[in-house]
């Protein structure tokens, strides 16, 4: 049985008739950048979320990319970022003529460590950007502590996790700016690029949405120089048909990553993350040998409400990744790396300085490891099971090695 990684008709296509009414309804009335839909979908994504503002805008990068213009970043700051992330996180920095340093990331939640980003400190660094990186909470309280007591700007990249929380409180809320995608293949997807920016804070709100429209106010009059980050007036009302189903959603997804968990534990060598080993990487290797992990399991720390935009496995062996991935990939099942190369190993990043680019190890290892397998919300428990036994297929055929080899 033939199992995507992604399936967006199976979400979108049930909702035809309301997609249909709401296409109709931008065609008749004609406004279609920053239309009545916009602010419209804006008041309800502010209020799902609990943010005081929020911006629709032209893309999850864009929205990087004008919370960085917004804050007066330019050539000679520095930005911590983790170096396991998508690109854009890092691109956007060095858009502004800022210098990204890359931190080493958490080898549990893959998310950035906050004990390497404090050491990566100078008296240039100027913001931070915790990434809730496939749908988990960054450790938001450890990041806030470390920039309050630098001075630090705080701008959390929540493209993976619109709707993910950290002890209660929404990703993207709990700093200076969050920054959402409407890709297709997040969570909350669109109908081609879109994304969405949040503050708390007037003075910031008001500077972005100057610079949304080329740092225009009133129109044709620059006191600013912005770009164009407007938001398509049809993106917006598509989106604001899916929002009332997006609870539901996020359940589904949940439930697909139990029902994963629950029967992957089971096979010989696999194993679940272990909080106890969250940034401290010499002392999960022990671990893993002692736990003799061939293949690790993504978890979702109590205090966060995990969205799951991906389950991302950790498998354990030099070239096991890839025969895992391509053994998936012959039975027609989905599977992506996500990441293969890190940030600091970008080509495009070799010019800066070694100092930027220095102790990823971890993020390192994930990138040889890690691959992600089918969680969207429409999976059905056949397809669950064709996953499951792809990979139990490949795990005991491992054991069955190890065990005769």
């Amino acid at each position: 049985m033939a199992v995507p990684l992604l399936d967006v008709n199976a979400q979108n296509l049930p909702l035809e008739a309301e997609l249909e009414a709401a296409f109709r309804r931008v065609l008749r009335h004609g406004r279609f950048i920053l239309g009545p839909e916009v602010a419209s979908f804006e008041k309800a994504a502010a209020e799902m979320l609990g943010a005081k503002h929020a911006l629709g805008v032209s893309s999850g990068t864009d929205a990087l990319l004008l919370a960085f213009m917004a804050l007066g970043l330019e050539p000679g700051d520095e930005v911590l970022c983790p170096s396991f992330t998508f690109f854009a996180t890092a691109g956007t920095i060095a858009r502004t003529g800022a210098t990204p340093v890359f931190v080493d990331v958490c080898p549990v939640c893959f998310n950035l460590d906050v004990v390497d980003a404090r050491r990566k400190i100078t008296e240039k660094t100027k913001a931070i950007v915790p990434v809730h990186l496939f749908g988990q909470s960054a450790d938001m309280d450890a990041v806030n502590a470390l920039a309050e007591a630098h001075g630090l700007r705080v701008i959390e990249d929540g493209a993976q996790a619109i709707g993910a929380t950290y002890r209660g409180k929404a990703c993207g809320t709990m700093s200076d700016f969050g920054c959402y995608s409407f890709f297709p293949s997040k969570n909350l997807g669109g109908f081609g690029d879109g994304g969405l920016l949040v503050t708390n804070d007037d003075e910031l709100a008001d500077r972005a949405t100057i610079l949304r429209v080329h740092g225009g106010r009133p129109k044709y009059y620059h006191h600013l120089v912005g770009a164009n980050f407007r938001f398509d007036t049809l993106q917006a009302a598509m989106l604001e048909v899916k929002l009332p189903h997006y609870a539901d959603y996020t359940l589904k997804r949940q439930a697909n990553a139990a029902y994963f968990t629950e029967r992957l534990r089971e096979l010989p060598g696999v194993v679940e993350a272990d909080p106890a080993h969250c940034r401290c990487a010499d002392t999960q290797s022990e671990w893993i040998e002692e736990e003799g992990a061939t293949l690790i399991l993504p978890i979702a720390y109590d205090h966060n409400e995990h969205i799951w935009n991906q389950y991302t496995l950790r498998v354990i062996g030099e070239g096991r990744r890839d025969a895992l991935r391509d053994s998936l990939l012959a039975r027609e099942i989905g599977c992506e790396i996500y990441y293969p190369v890190t940030m600091d190993q970008q080509p495009c990043f070799q010019s800066l300085p070694d100092a930027s680019r220095q102790g990823c190890e971890v993020a390192h290892r994930l990138a040889d490891e890690v691959l992600s397998i089918p969680i969207y919300p429409e999976l059905n428990d056949a397809q669950k099971d064709e996953v499951i036994s792809a990979i139990a297929e490949f795990v005991e055929a491992g054991v069955t090695e190890a065990t005769h080899g």
